[in-house]
């Protein structure tokens, strides 16, 4: 129990800060015409300092070991979500052509960075090795994202290699060359510490902008809650137990295993509602796995990283 509490506390800071935003929306602060602005301004400044600013310290990264498991669970996992849920979809009436697709992305896709970076942070405060693995993790995420995922939502044969041209892909895809090369240490103090004081501003950010999104979202469809219910089934059921078994039973980092235990406790992620917008899914689907599973994750998070670092042993 006292897990659950030191989790929940650890979580309740990321909460407020979501309904922050959600309030801000509310009252006109901030208005969906900055919502651009403000994201590219995370997604090319804030997030690739933060990133360099954790993983130019982060030894652990030194081991090519660390770096294509974390790397590897991160594509790994989000592939055997996703068609764990597109084979679930069948049981809740969904079949090829009425959503099935959307649903297995959805629920298939965690939100892996916007919630867990800040629980990172918050749980592991002086442990830049665990941040710097879940960026690697996170990059796996990515790949899987713009690859097998974008296919199995639009049926493109083959992406394009500009998606991954991205601020944050290409910062930890330099972090880790310059880790392994040892060429971080030719950075200037004066750089390495505007990172850290421009990168503290990724993560209040990007809650602020995730409670935007759901003030939007909420209110402005039909909920269906056969379809809700399915999501958290598999986004928070099903999944959770695949990936703790993994992190307790592999020979994986503790790093690894200490990320592999927040990813699993998180709701779907929101992307999934843009790239079903863009890619011919639908988009009512994408937005009721997302408020689903956000709202029951307000239990079942603490309850689950708690579970699981006492289980795992992390």
């Amino acid at each position: 129990m006292h897990e659950s509490l030191m989790v929940l506390q650890a979580a309740i800071p990321v909460y407020l800060v979501v309904l922050l935003g959600g309030l801000l929306r509310r009252y006109g602060v901030l208005r969906p015409k900055m919502d651009r602005f403000l994201m590219l301004l995370a997604v090319y400044v804030f997030y690739p300092c933060l990133i360099l600013d954790k993983m130019l310290v982060a030894e652990v990264l030194r081991d090519p070991v660390v770096l294509w498991s974390s790397a590897g669970a991160g594509f790994g996992f989000i592939v055997i979500g996703a068609l764990l849920s597109y084979f679930l979809a069948p049981l809740i009436g969904l079949k090829v052509g009425s959503g099935r697709r959307t649903f297995a992305v959805s629920a298939g896709l965690q939100n892996y960075g916007f919630i867990a970076i800040p629980l990172v942070a918050y749980l592991y405060p002086s442990n830049d090795d665990v941040m710097a693995v879940l960026f690697t993790h996170n990059l796996g995420v990515e790949f899987a994202v713009w690859t097998v995922l974008l296919m199995l939502l639009s049926g493109m044969a083959r992406p394009s290699w500009r998606v991954f041209l991205k601020g944050p892909i290409l910062a930890v895809i330099a972090g880790i060359v310059m880790m392994q090369t040892g060429s971080e240490k030719y950075v200037p103090g004066t750089i390495l510490d505007l990172f850290s004081k421009v990168g503290v501003c990724a993560v209040p950010l990007s809650l602020l902008l995730v409670g935007t999104a759901m003030y939007d979202l909420i209110g402005k469809m039909k909920f269906d809650w056969k379809l809700g219910a399915g999501a958290v089934l598999a986004r928070l059921a099903l999944i959770p137990v695949l990936m703790l078994v993994c992190a307790k039973y592999l020979p994986l980092s503790i790093e690894l295993k200490q990320v592999l235990v927040i990813q699993a406790a998180l709701p779907s992620g929101m992307f999934p509602i843009v790239l079903s917008r863009h890619y011919g899914g639908r988009t009512d689907i994408a937005i009721t796995a997302v408020v689903a599973t956000t709202i029951a994750s307000l239990l079942t998070m603490p309850l689950v990283i708690a579970f699981g670092k006492f289980w795992v042993g992390v």
